[in-house]
């Protein structure tokens, strides 16, 4: 019997096999991807790889040769279609694998338009896998028209790769601002800006009503009534946690794969990790789509399988690369009731309270105020929005009150 099988050969997946092995797990461990290449990197897949910055063999997590090295069995291109909690093992089409511990590291699907309004249409791609970017990068070529649907971190990202690479963008975003969801008005200020600076047309408050062509898309029609020529379409309107395994196997959900502070399931011999799970968290419950997250949570449940019995406590962090601005976000702003800015012109960052709380805080080219802000949540602290809102003041005496 295999003693740990992970389903999902992503970042979490990925970490959660290393720590067992550095640790000096040395028990039988298998790692399964249904991606025909070993795990690697997403975040440079739209910047770096997409605009050729980046060869495929960086994006790996580790050489290929790591995995035989570490005793780990690692099996790409197979898919798991089922699991069979009774006799504890995993289906892969007709061969059965048992397991003493089974970990779900099966990360989160991008949402995608309804084939009804044109999304099976050819040109029309979103951006999760290295397939989709190898499949969308032909497209992008300079003056050609891309429609980008979806006004997240995302899309952004996308529209400012294509407006590098000197393509005709524009992006529309159903809610009344981009980064409605995610960020405070001040931040989504800033990156309206940004990439008005950069040729992009940003259409706030306009969706998309249906994509227009014969197989392949040529245009698409708008919420606001208006039509305009494409040449390629970039969906970026979220994702949903992959929990399809889970539920057919009768595991508890609840905005993915529910997990108890340690990363058990309800079935005490399955786990999950990354961006499937969701984990106790200030009363409720909790789900983080990042690399840092998806790293710490398997590091974590990799002890406990251990026999650590180590709650996971999450210290949110998020970055994201758009032409020249660095955006790094420490925290999580949800409940803020007002922002102070520090701006100190090429250096901007927002600093989001719940009364005299800190929250969070998001830095653009600022990595000095990101880190203040960073070690004062993690510690529980606050500061001064005095301090803060000067530029010329020095953020590190904050760490010593």
């Amino acid at each position: 019997m295999a003693d740990v099988v992970v389903v999902g050969a992503g970042q979490a997946g990925a970490a959660l096999v290393a720590k067992l092995r550095n640790d000096g797990y040395d028990s039988p461990v298998t790692l399964i991807g249904d991606e025909p290449v070993p795990p690697y990197q997403r975040p440079p897949l739209s910047k770096k790889y997409l605009l050729g910055d980046m060869a495929l063999e960086r994006l790996y997590l580790r050489p290929e040769s790591y995995y035989a090295e570490a005793e780990i069995d690692l099996r790409t291109g197979t898919r798991v279609t089922g699991i069979d909690r009774a006799a504890q093992e995993v289906v892969m089409g007709t061969e059965r694998l048992g397991y003493e511990h089974l970990v779900l590291a099966t990360g989160s699907l991008p949402r995608r338009l309804p084939d009804a309004i044109g999304g099976d249409l050819g040109g029309v791609h979103v951006v999760r896998t290295l397939a989709d970017v190898d499949a969308m990068a032909p497209g992008f070529q300079r003056g050609a028209k891309v429609l980008i649907v979806g006004g997240g971190y995302i899309g952004l990202e996308a529209a400012a790769v294509a407006a590098s690479r000197g393509m005709q963008v524009v992006l529309v975003e159903m809610a009344e601002r981009i980064l409605q969801r995610v960020a405070a008005k001040e931040t989504s200020d800033y990156f309206r800006a940004l990439h008005a600076r950069h040729g992009v047309d940003i259409r706030e408050g306009v969706g998309l009503e249906h994509l227009l062509g014969d197989g392949h898309v040529s245009g698409a029609r708008l919420s606001d009534g208006s039509e305009m020529d494409v040449d390629m379409v970039i969906v970026g309107v979220g994702i949903v946690p992959d929990t399809g395994l889970a539920e057919a196997a009768g595991l508890e959900t609840c905005n993915g794969i529910a997990v108890d502070a340690q990363g058990r399931t309800s079935d005490p011999a399955i786990w999950a990790v990354g961006d499937c799970a969701s984990f106790p968290h200030r009363g409720g419950r909790l789900r983080l789509e990042s690399v840092p997250n998806a790293i710490d949570m398997g590091d974590c449940v990799a002890g406990n399988i251990m026999g650590r019995a180590q709650v996971y406590v999450p210290q949110p962090w998020f970055w994201s690369d758009q032409y020249d601005v660095k955006l790094q976000i420490a925290g999580l702003s949800t409940g803020y009731d007002r922002i102070v800015t520090r701006d100190g012109g090429a250096a901007v960052s927002f600093w989001y309270y719940r009364g005299d709380q800190l929250l969070a805080v998001d830095a653009m080219n600022d990595p000095r105020a990101y880190m203040v802000g960073k070690r004062l949540i993690d510690a529980g602290k606050s500061a001064d929005p005095a301090v803060v809102a000067d530029a010329g003041a020095d953020l590190k005496p904050l760490l010593k009150s």
